[in-house]
């Protein structure tokens, strides 16, 4: 008599202790969205102020007064349609890398990410803000940035990168290269291709991503787990916070008059 059995990976059953981190970011995004919209906030085309007042990134706002919004980005979204695209991806990346990675290590790449995606988009800003100042173009101007898309694309190229290696031992599942690459590729190309979609964000988070998960893997590879998730937090710590300063520096050579005026426009103060 013979008899058949289906590998684990094939179970559909949710398993949310296994990605519980995922689920309360997911719990965090659609609750702070469903507040907003109770406080009046257009569900699906929310205002420039309203976005602002819940704390997206502004890069001359973020740099001059209060570069928390570089985190507090993250957790706000343009609309339902917006928060919908990014939680179903977080919720497909997300509960393969934190079974991957362990909830710690997961939540220090979602993070790191996301601020990378930020930072990068907040160079571009400022390159473009020196182009404006030679040209006079409007469009160069700094523009309003939300959204999760910069820590999803993170984990997307963590698990690519990954995906690219031989597998590790005790791995829950096997990682589809092909599948990986294609969606990630199809991104950054959409990304490039439709207006009003920060591909700063996307990249600069992708390639953080990648590099936290190498050094992850590296050390797993000699089972020195604690040792590799501490210097994947140093690592990208030590990154964001260079980027940080060197846009600090750009924007103190010769942008301070010239986004204050931006924030004197706003109200805002400087």
């Amino acid at each position: 008599m013979s008899d058949t059995q289906q590998p684990s990976f094939y179970s559909s059953k949710l398993d949310v202790q296994l990605w519980w981190v995922t689920a309360t970011l997911i719990a965090i995004n659609v609750g702070l969205y469903l507040w907003q919209i109770a406080t009046g906030v257009d569900p699906s085309q929310p205002s420039i102020d309203a976005a602002l007042t819940w704390g997206a990134d502004f890069a001359p706002l973020s740099f001059l007064r209060e570069p928390a919004r570089l985190f507090t980005s993250m957790f706000f979204h343009f609309g339902f349609l917006h928060l919908a695209l990014n939680m179903w991806a977080l919720y497909i990346f997300g509960k393969l890398a934190e079974q991957i990675f362990g909830h710690f290590y997961f939540l220090i790449v979602y993070l790191c990410c996301g601020l990378a995606g930020n930072l990068l988009s907040s160079w571009v800003n400022i390159h473009d803000s020196y182009l404006y100042l030679q040209t006079a173009n409007t469009s160069l101007l700094p523009s309003v940035n939300a959204g999760a898309s910069g820590a999803i694309m993170g984990l997307g190229s963590a698990l690519t990168i990954l995906s690219l290696f031989p597998s590790l031992p005790n791995l829950p599942f096997i990682l589809v290269k092909r599948s990986l690459l294609l969606i990630m590729g199809l991104n950054l190309t959409l990304g490039m291709l439709i207006p009003n979609i920060n591909n700063a964000a996307h990249l600069g988070g992708a390639i953080l991503g990648i590099i936290q998960a190498l050094v992850w893997y590296r050390y797993h590879l000699k089972n020195r787990n604690t040792l590799g998730s501490l210097l994947g937090l140093g690592i990208g710590i030590a990154i964001l916070i260079a980027s940080y300063m060197y846009c600090q520096h750009l924007i103190q050579t010769g942008l301070i008059p010239l986004w204050n005026i931006i924030l004197k426009q706003f109200d805002m103060p400087v």
